[in-house]
């Protein structure tokens, strides 16, 4: 696929070199700073060390008072508590952190997972009603709940409470609960808008903490937990997030919890880990819990308390990984047949493709796999409970959640983000709302947002890529969302020495500019590169800068995302 490069526009001049000159530093790493929004000694200092006493105030948070104070009635007066969360990486960390903190000194507690395919996603009728029958007067809701309006109004008919923390965009009504927290209610004064549901239930236990004098040593203790939950629902690390991740990368990466520490073993890599450590090798197996069996098996491993259920939860869903990954590929094939084959979905600005018999758990990995391939607005449909369900994924700067919303006519629900959503509708509307998304979408997305673009921050001699460099660039980090892994061109490389495939696809070699040491690089996917390169022809490229550990071995390497000749 061919890719747009894009070169960031540059701070002006004098503010790169004022702030270079301040720092002490490299005038491409002031440009970084200035790219970030860091204009100062002092702001570089706060983004350069993190710190704990960053964190603001969790009772910034409308509702954050009434929440505590209706937890310490329930503690005080013996009353049941519902920890309920939804089924994906940040409900099931939010679920463990919340219910293991509370657990350690209250004992009328449970937690309550809905089933992926029975109760679909957010608070269910199903889930009120075993809180009812089971004596629960207050549900505790993480990750879901903004939009439930009418699940509350039914839960209050039954006597029972609700404290909804979510981090999604709510309606235009807010649910009748005893306390919503969501930093992004439009009457929500709280500093930081992008926290995870896990983050917020973060905030819930920082608060409850402060408010009955417990240390602090007891909320940050899940800081893995939180680092988890951002890296794999792809939320801005940013501000508060960024202080969180950091901290909770040291937790992984020093002193996991019991089930963490489980998970990582079993995934083959047991420490170094970065925000795409966590996302490709720790968030699909706890997803994988509840895409092909039962997301409780996540929240028993994260709440493990020996190290017994730890490995056997641990080998538990690794292997329902491994069942995913069957899934994922069997299906990822056969849609791309599908489209392949088809001209008419060839020629199109979208992709929507449907089979009854695929299993609903992937369907949104799938999505993603089909966005990269075709990079489109993509729909991956199947048959569930007699209605079809369809997960939809969509690329840089295009608003899918909008594109649904002019298609609502023919949907039964749908819910999610600008990048990402979920959609449920009658098996009879499947042409229709395939003709109108694609109607919807070409009307809607323009040229250059269906060819992918790679953004590149600055231009960087090779010669410049030295220890101090190279030191200073990685306290840049933890990278993602808005603060991603700095992009460099290259201009005129040649190759020195190697050149040839790793694997069967990619391109592994070595480059070298006039005057510069040579650089070990890795290039994913880019293995039909390898006769062009070899000419020994100048040619420019695009990459991060990183680290390679090969046998206690450190070097710097440099991760190729483009080579243009």
């Amino acid at each position: 696929m061919n890719k747009r490069w894009a070169i960031r526009e540059r701070p002006g001049n004098d503010d790169v070199i004022k702030l270079a000159s301040e720092l002490g530093i490299d005038t491409v790493l002031s440009t970084l700073l200035l790219q970030r929004g860091v204009k100062t000694y002092d702001e570089a200092r706060y983004f350069f060390r993190p710190d704990l006493r960053h964190l603001h105030d969790p009772f910034l948070m409308r509702d954050m008072e009434r929440a505590i104070e209706r937890i310490e009635i329930a503690i005080a007066s013996g009353e049941k508590i519902l920890i309920y969360g939804d089924y994906d990486v940040d409900g099931t960390t939010a679920v463990s952190l919340v219910y293991s903190f509370f657990k350690k000194f209250y004992y009328n507690l449970e937690y309550y997972i809905p089933d992926r395919y029975r109760e679909g996603y957010g608070i269910s009728t199903e889930g009120i009603d075993y809180a009812a029958a089971n004596g629960f007067s207050l549900i505790i809701a993480l990750d879901c709940g903004i939009k439930s309006v009418d699940k509350i109004a039914y839960a209050n008919t039954l006597g029972v409470d609700f404290i909804i923390c979510d981090h999604h965009l709510p309606g235009s009504e807010l649910p009748a609960a005893v306390a919503v927290l969501d930093p992004k209610r439009s009457d929500c004064d709280y500093p930081y808008k992008e926290l995870s549901g896990c983050g917020i239930g973060f905030k819930l236990v920082q608060a409850y903490a402060e408010k009955n004098d417990i240390d602090i040593g007891e909320v940050t203790r899940y800081l893995d937990l939180v680092a988890i939950s951002i890296a794999c629902d792809i939320v801005h690390i940013t501000g508060e997030n960024r202080v969180l991740a950091y901290f909770g990368l040291q937790k992984i990466n020093n002193d996991p919890c019991i089930g963490v520490k489980s998970l990582m073993g079993v995934s083959g890599r047991t420490g170094n880990y970065a925000i795409s450590d966590v996302v490709f090798a720790l968030g699909p197996r706890i997803n994988a819990a509840g895409r092909i069996d039962d997301a409780k098996h996540a929240v028993e491993l994260l709440t493990a308390c020996d190290e017994e259920t730890a490995t056997e939860k641990g080998m538990l869903i690794n292997t329902k990984n491994a069942e995913r990954k069957g899934h994922d590929q069997n299906i990822t094939d056969e849609a791309l047949s599908m489209i392949g084959n088809d001209e008419v979905m060839m020629g199109r600005k979208s992709t929507v493709v449907f089979n009854e018999n695929w299993h609903k758990g992937v369907i949104g990995i799938v999505a993603s796999r089909l966005t990269e391939k075709y990079y489109r607005p993509t729909v991956v449909l199947t048959r569930s409970n007699g209605h079809v369900a369809g997960s939809a994924r969509s690329v840089f700067g295009y608003d899918l959640y909008e594109a649904l919303y002019e298609c609502k006519d023919l949907l039964i629900q749908f819910g999610g983000h600008k990048y990402a959503a979920g959609l449920t509708m009658l098996p009879e509307n499947i042409e229709a709302f395939t003709d109108k998304f694609e109607a919807v979408v070409s009307a809607t997305i323009t040229d250059e947002q269906l060819v992918q673009e790679i953004k590149i921050d600055a231009e960087l001699e090779l010669k410049q890529i030295e220890p101090k460099f190279f030191r200073i660039l990685n306290q840049f980090g933890p990278f993602g969302p808005e603060n991603m892994a700095p992009m460099f061109i290259s201009k005129g490389v040649k190759v020195n020495g190697y050149a040839g495939l790793a694997g069967e696809q990619h391109l592994k070699m070595s480059v070298m500019q006039e005057g510069s040491p040579t650089f070990d690089c890795i290039g994913f996917g880019l293995g039909n590169h390898v006769a062009e390169v070899s000419e020994k022809k100048p040619f420019d490229i695009c990459y991060t800068i990183e680290e390679n550990i090969w046998r206690d071995r450190r070097s710097i390497q440099l991760n190729i995302k483009g080579i243009r000749f």
